[in-house]
């Protein structure tokens, strides 16, 4: 399964509930924020080392899992709404940041690419 495949699933799955009608732009985005938001609780108070070992615990790597399912779930449906391709979108998005962040200068820095050029200085 591709991400097409669950793009196609999920607007069958709006389509056979009548959901279409809420699934407008502005509902779609709110709703991808939230899922988002239920995402960062289950890190909020996490130190690094913990965060990187929250799926050590079945439990948590459950409600890690199902937040990240739902954050696409939305994302895939706002895609298909606004009828965005999301692999092409994300590739073009890559191309861009790959211009912003040349190796060169980016390198093991989190310095934004307006800041790239004092790095050196």
């Amino acid at each position: 399964m591709d991400l097409d495949d669950l793009a196609r699933r999920l607007h069958e799955f709006t389509s056979s509930r009548d959901w279409h009608q809420f699934h407008t732009p502005k509902n779609l985005v709110m709703a991808l924020a939230g899922e988002a938001g239920e995402l960062t609780a289950l890190f909020q108070w996490l130190t690094p080392d913990e965060s990187a070992k929250i799926m050590d615990n079945p439990e948590t790597a459950d409600q890690v899992r199902h937040e990240v399912a739902d954050t696409l779930a939305y994302l895939l449906r706002l895609a298909d709404v606004l009828n965005i391709d999301i692999l092409a979108a994300l590739a073009e998005k890559i191309d861009v940041n790959e211009r912003r962040y040349p190796v060169d200068l980016a390198r093991g820095t989190a310095l934004k690419y307006d800041k790239l050029g004092s790095k050196h200085s």
